[in-house]
Order: C-alpha cells, then structure tokens, then sequence
C-alpha cells in the first residue's frame, strides 16, 4: 500500500452527488445519479460494479468527456476548483498537464497511422513545450518506466505491431508523459490474456508506490480491486452505495449489492479439495 506519509489529508477528487442523464430518441436515460466519491494523492480507489452501473459514465464525467447529449447535475472538484465552471481552454489544459486517462481499449487510444514514439512525443512537445531531442528522450525514459523492453525500437512501431500488452504500456506511459496529478484508469486490463493482465496489474501497483498521484481504477472484477486498491467505491444502478478500505469491504460488507459481487468472486478450494 501506499505510505500515509505521501498521502494527503485534503482530496485530490471530490464528487459529490454527481447525476448525468442522456437525452435518447428512445427517451431520457439516467446513466449516474447521486454518485459521490473522494481520491487523495497517493491513493488508489478503485470503483466497482456491474457492467452498466454508471462506472465508466462516473470516470468521463470527472474530465468532461461527454457527449453534448448529456446533462450533468451535481459537482465534480478538482483541488477544490469546480471542473464545470472551467473554460474549453483550460478544462483542455487540465486535461494535458494534470489529469490523465487510460482507456479500456488501447488500439482505439493510440492513432493507427502514426509510430508510438512520435505520438508520446507530440504530447511532450505540446503540453510542456519540450524540442525535439527532448521529447525523444523523454519518450525512451518513459517506456523504460512502463516496463517496455528496446524502446527506441518499440518507439519506431505502428500500434498494430504491438501486442495487447504493449500497446497498453505505451498508452499508459502517454497517460504519465506530464507527470498527472490525477490518473483515471478505466478497465486498462479487459480484453487483455491472464499473464498480461498480472504483468499490467504489477505496473499499476508499482506506479501507485513510484508516482505521488492520486489513481481512480474503474473496474468490475473485484480480483483485480483487491490487489491493487486501497479504498473501494461500490456503485450500483447510477448511485455510490458503499465506500470503505479494500480489506474492511472484503471482510465486512455493508450493502446488500457488495455482499451479492463478493459472493461471486471464485474461492480457492478448501484443503479437503472441497470449493469453500
């Protein structure tokens, strides 16, 4: 876990009764309502819950990255500053430099027609404003960070000569390019083989021990929360309906719904071979 000395005492993140609702041809859809969270720097908290709930909905809402149907409701705080009241520009520039997002899909995160080097490169020449020997050298340093083996020859690749694996690497060593304050991860590991996803999942917590930021780690396996989180946000039907540390929410639910998701979690077999 992360030190509690490097964790701080005042939210990076608040949410607080967060409602997004979409406007449809089919009718109004309430995707979020009353959701409410907090992530300090140096914590991972991971939010969980059925596919559909509102999780991923929750995680966009957080940087704005909505479509223009969308009527949100509620607040959404970044050190305190309403991320709403903020102007395209600076809602751009908060996205840049200070919070960052990992998507579910790496082969949709990464541009088809561009090599991966000089797509991390762009990011670093446009937010912080480094030449071009500096970007380069950033992006080799960054790839060694996410654990990508020759990373001057993986910078040279197309996305589509990477493995699932890598291409993950490189959208999160693009996600940490500016050093975020805030690291939003949604579903970084789905569609991902079982190695892979053990090999992303030790990345994840060593970034979480390396990297004084605070991480927002959107997920429905409660496998993968229980390694790498610290404090779990339950969500169920739009609405946040239980919040505690990982291993105080493993031991002793509160809500119903948590209860119904641990008990679907897979048990080891007892010593008699018997499944507990």
């Amino acid at each position: 876990m992360v030190a509690e000395s490097i964790k701080s005492s005042n939210p990076l993140l608040e949410v607080d009764a967060l409602s997004v609702t979409f406007e449809t041809p089919r009718g109004t859809v309430r995707a979020v309502r009353d959701a409410s969270l907090t992530v300090s720097r140096g914590e991972l908290v991971g939010l969980v819950g059925e596919s559909g709930c509102g999780k991923s909905t929750t995680a966009f809402a957080v940087v704005g990255y909505l479509a223009g149907t969308a009527r949100v409701t509620g607040s959404v705080r970044f050190e305190g500053n309403d991320i709403g009241e903020l102007s395209k520009a600076d809602l751009q520039e908060l996205r840049g430099n200070r919070i960052a997002m990992v998507y579910q899909d790496p082969a949709t995160a990464l541009n088809p027609t561009m090599r991966v080097g000089p797509q991390i490169e762009e990011v670093l020449r446009s937010h912080l404003g480094m030449d071009k020997e500096q970007a380069r050298t950033r992006t080799t340093e960054l790839f060694e960070n996410v654990g990508l083996s020759d990373p001057g020859r993986v910078g040279r690749r197309y996305p589509h000569q990477l493995s699932g694996g890598m291409q993950q690497r490189v959208v999160i060593a693009m996600a940490l390019a500016c050093e975020p304050d805030l690291l939003i991860m949604d579903e970084p590991t789905t569609g991902l083989d079982v190695t892979t996803e053990a090999t992303i999942l030790d990345l994840v917590v060593d970034l979480k021990e390396r990297v004084n930021a605070g991480i927002l780690y959107v997920s429905h396996n409660l496998g993968v929360i229980a390694r790498v989180a610290d404090r779990v946000v339950v969500m169920y039907a739009g609405q946040t309906v239980e919040q505690a540390p990982v291993r105080e929410l493993f031991k002793n639910p509160k809500h119903p719904y948590t209860a119904g998701l641990l008990s679907c979690v897979p048990q080891p077999p007892l010593e008699t071979g018997e499944i507990a």
